[in-house]
């Protein structure tokens, strides 16, 4: 299953050979001055040149604004500050990122293997009467699988006013009739106006609505409480019936990886050149979840499906593949790919 560097960050900065950090440990602060910007220690002394040097070359955006610096070169860390709304905004080492990506990707094929069984169980804990955890969880996971958006989380939520499923509020949805409308800002300001058509959902997502408190995806405990679905929650549902390595980011992954394989499996135009439909499928993944291409391609779309494009394998992936009751076909396509 999915590497357990993806959910734990000093993990994966060992794994790089970097040292975990935080902004809450002393650091370096940028301070404008006319129009440039000097740097000072957490004594308030002024960076020598060489630091001012290895600052510079991290090309902090001059729009951020409570600006934190790490000291140390080698952190998972390099910076953080806040953009112009507001929003908290990070600047990782390249190598932990480089970790992180490879982390995702690393177990895919396993998450394919068993995404079949696990709409299943999906679909029996959707079926349970009541709103029980377990019934409330299976819906944010069926919404998961189905819209892509990102699972959230409160600290998120807190600093910086944007949302995931985990952590939308009642205001964010509407339900008519057997649609559940979706409408809220997720991260990087990126905004979400979905529309999901499925009677059994919408029918679930109101009674959610109607029970108490701010949270959406609420549920009743056995004593008759009201609970909140959390990210942990999600991740612990996805784990038990998956693996320990599998979280709801996972989702996203495949999710553009179908998206690219889709697109790919159609031979390209003949007043074309071939790689140009890879940018195409590149953009058709980014803007169903809401990235840069760049990010997409390097953090999403698993290498193997454009390689296999390239070499002339996944047309013959796509070929030997047929939609099933529990995959569609790119579904299909890219699980052949990815387990060879």
């Amino acid at each position: 299953m999915a590497s357990p560097t993806v959910d734990d960050p000093e993990a994966a900065a060992r794994q790089a050979g970097l040292h975990h950090a935080s902004d809450a440990d002393p650091g370096h602060r940028r301070v404008r001055r006319g129009r440039g910007f000097s740097y000072v220690d957490a004594d308030g002394r002024v960076v020598d040149a060489d630091e001012r040097s290895r600052i510079e070359d991290l090309v902090i955006p001059p729009a951020w604004e409570e600006v934190w610096i790490n000291p140390d070169p080698r952190g998972h860390l390099l910076a953080t500050g806040r953009d112009a709304r507001g929003r908290k905004v990070y600047l990782y080492h390249p190598r932990w990122r480089e970790v992180r990506d490879a982390a995702k990707f690393a177990d895919l094929a396993d998450f394919a293997d068993g995404l079949g069984d696990l709409r299943g169980a999906v679909d029996g804990d959707l079926r349970r009467r009541g709103l029980p955890r377990e019934k409330v969880v299976a819906l944010v996971v069926r919404l998961l699988d189905e819209t892509l958006v990102r699972v959230g989380n409160e600290r998120y939520a807190d600093e910086n006013d944007s949302f995931g499923l985990t952590t939308l509020r009642d205001e964010h949805a509407e339900v008519h009739g057997s649609t559940l409308e979706l409408d809220f800002v997720g991260k990087s300001g990126v905004e979400h106006r979905l529309a999901v058509h499925d009677p059994r959902l919408a029918r679930i997502a109101r009674r959610c609505h109607e029970l108490p408190g701010k949270h959406l995806f609420s549920y009743r405990d056995e004593d008759g409480g009201v609970g909140a679905v959390s990210s942990a929650d999600v991740n612990e549902y996805l784990r038990a019936r998956m693996g320990d390595g599998v979280s709801a980011k996972d989702f996203r992954t495949w999710g553009a990886t179908t998206i690219a394989t889709g697109v790919l499996a159609h031979p390209c135009p003949d007043d074309q050149p071939c790689d140009r439909l890879v940018v195409t499928s590149v953009k058709e993944a980014a803007e169903v979840l809401g990235n840069t291409p760049t990010v997409c391609r390097t953090s999403y779309i698993h290498p193997v499906v454009p390689s296999s494009y390239e070499e002339g394998s996944l047309g013959e992936a796509w070929a030997g593949s047929r939609a099933t009751a529990t995959m569609g076909r790119p579904e299909r396509a890219a699980r052949r790919l990815l387990l060879g």
